[in-house]
């Protein structure tokens, strides 16, 4: 077999090998299918930045872009065979070797995995691709990730952890037959490149602000079809920020209806709560069994902006009607009574 052929099977067979061997594995003895003239340290170097404010409110869904920049470098280089002067073959070689090795510091392949280690924040994007990237190149664009923050979090930093794996190129061996000094170029070139797995883990924070955040507490009430009745409604911010001139609005669905849709429950600091009351309607027909309103509560907060919380349930119940008796009914009873008032005077005048 020429030198050629020997030089495909070795590439063949290392390429082969690659995805047998474990990610950090050490060159193995058989990659020295040809000249190996340097060996290059140093390799790529991810950093991610979380673009835009990182800041949220509980019970958001929001999509975070991450961009990533390659701060790799090269931190040295050692050779490892020197050309013979004269032996242009290896002179060629030798520059072709220090070209590709000059690429080492390239993040190929990269695979972005974000995960949340706190149950208040959970992340609902997969793994995501996100290219090569050469060595001082930002991505070309931001690798997305869907988070959805708990109602119920409490305001604070919460550390999410980016996980970025990838393969590099880690050592360049070439080869080839004979130079051709019509070309100036070594014929039947060929190149093999050894990779290797690498992942980089980094640190991002995402915010949950400090807002009032309002819960209830409490419903009161009887409500009836046809008659509806009075509906006292108990909130409580739960928050960590006052809510100042805070007023709630009710939004009456079937089946209700109310002309008196608002109620002011003042100011209300941390941990207080306040009754808001709405005259209810009921329709006639209504079916008997739990419902709920939705309500929202507008306030100003502590910078002086108006804010609107997100919408806030009341759960409550239309009862069954109470029983009266039907018209017949009524009219016996009516007649019964006057009989026994006649029978009642009839046995006074006997008795005179």
């Amino acid at each position: 077999m020429n030198k050629k052929g020997i030089f495909a099977a070795a590439t063949v067979l290392l390429i082969l090998g690659l995805a047998a061997l474990p990610a950090q594995a050490a060159l193995p003895e058989n990659f020295d299918i040809s000249s190996n003239y340097y060996t290059v340290y140093g390799g790529p170097d991810l950093s991610a930045t979380l673009l835009g404010d990182n800041e949220y409110s509980r019970g958001d869904t929001v999509t975070l872009n991450i961009e990533m920049m390659n701060k790799g470098a090269i931190s040295g280089f050692k050779s490892e065979d020197e050309a013979d002067i004269g032996d242009y073959e290896d002179q060629v070689l030798q520059q072709t070797e220090m070209q590709y090795e000059a690429q080492t510091v390239t993040a190929i392949g990269i695979l972005a995995t974000l995960k949340s280690d706190d149950p208040n924040i959970k992340v609902k994007s997969g793994s995501q691709e996100a290219g090569t990237l050469k060595q001082g190149k930002d991505s070309s664009s931001p690798t997305k990730f869907t988070i959805e923050i708990n109602k119920n979090a409490s305001a604070g930093t919460y550390p999410l952890t980016l996980e970025l794996s990838y393969k590099y190129q880690n050592n360049v061996q070439v080869g080839g037959d004979e130079y051709d000094s019509t070309t100036g170029l070594v014929t039947n070139h060929e190149v093999g490149i050894w990779y290797e797995n690498k992942t980089q883990t980094q640190t991002l924070e995402v915010k949950v602000k400090k807002e009032p955040y309002f819960e209830v507490t409490e419903v009161k009430g009887d409500l009836y079809p046809e008659e509806g009745g009075m509906l006292y409604v108990t909130y409580k911010n739960t928050g960590e920020e006052p809510a100042k001139d805070a007023t709630v609005r009710v939004s009456a669905g079937d089946p209700f209806s109310t002309t008196d849709d608002q109620a002011y429950l003042g100011t209300l600091n941390p941990g207080e709560s306040s009754v808001a009351v709405f005259d209810m309607d009921v329709d006639e027909d209504a079916t008997p069994k739990p419902y709920s309103l939705n309500s929202e509560i507008l306030y100003e907060d502590t910078d002086g902006h108006d804010q609107t919380s997100d919408s806030v349930k009341i759960n409550t119940e239309v009862l069954s009607a109470e029983k009266s008796l039907p018209g017949y009914q009524i009219g016996a009873g009516i007649g019964f009574m006057a009989l026994a008032a006649c029978f009642v005077l009839y046995r006074k005048r006997q008795q005179e």
